[in-house]
């Protein structure tokens, strides 16, 4: 059941999006050659007791920490670790926030210390395509429109996009009604509504979509090791267009 928020309720949603959004400068402010992602997992722990806020993650599914840090060929839910980020190296941090039982989600990709050109294209063309889909994200258009500009942008610059893991419904719950498909046919699919609140979220690898889990049963990683990257963003749909509530800036 798809459950359509009011501009009130949109507003709670906003509210937990900034203390994301706020985290994940923080986050910036902190990636470099030698850090750690169990370093990045006390951070925002810390960060969000301090606030009031929840992490939402914890505990879905068994799964025990805040963040979902994924390095390189991992494309998500990737667990935080006590080993040092290298020079050149891509990850991903994706983490889910509730303030007062309304809750936001958004991943951002970044650049350890100087990357290569490889890594700098990939991060570039994940991020377009997130907005691409954003553009989609209109009233009376539908999911497979989203799907369709996000799959043709990166396929088009040789990439391929995940099929297994999908953008979501949110607002009360971490993951509601509709699934977002980062791949698709314009003109079918769910019509879009006045006050749907949806995650979009490509992952985009080099190489092959497919992929591979881990022993952990939950760090998902390219079949053929090859570099993926994901950016994502909540968002609402108005009359006016989409909104997005993780929306950060300038910097980003």
């Amino acid at each position: 059941m798809i459950v359509v928020k009011t501009k009130e309720e949109i507003e709670k949603m906003q509210i937990s999006a900034d203390m994301l959004v706020n985290i994940h400068k923080g986050i910036k402010e902190m990636i470099k050659p030698g850090i750690t992602t169990m370093e990045i997992e006390d951070f925002v722990n810390s960060y969000l007791k301090e606030r009031g806020g929840v992490a939402e993650q914890i505990g879905y599914h068994g799964y025990e920490y805040a963040i979902c840090a994924s390095v390189n060929d991992e494309i998500c839910h990737g667990f935080p670790r006590n080993e040092p980020l290298k020079n050149g190296d891509l990850v991903t941090i994706d983490m889910v926030v509730s303030l007062d039982g309304w809750m936001a989600d958004s991943a951002w990709s970044y650049a350890v210390g100087e990357v290569s050109d490889e890594v700098k294209k990939l991060m570039e063309v994940t991020k377009k395509s997130l907005y691409l889909g954003i553009e989609q994200a209109q009233v009376g258009n539908r999911l497979g429109d989203i799907g369709h500009a996000i799959q043709s942008y990166v396929e088009g610059q040789g990439y391929s996009v995940v099929r297994d893991f999908v953008g979501h419904g949110i607002g009360r719950d971490m993951h509601e009604d509709p699934q977002v498909l980062h791949y698709g046919t314009p003109g079918r699919g769910l019509r879009l509504e006045e006050g749907m609140t949806l995650t979009i979220e490509p992952m985009v690898n080099v190489g092959d979509y497919k992929l591979t889990i881990d022993e952990d049963g939950w760090t998902a990683r390219t079949i053929d090791g090859s570099l993926s990257c994901q950016y994502e963003h909540t968002l609402a749909i108005t009359k006016d267009g989409p909104v997005v509530l993780t929306e950060q800036g300038e910097g980003y």
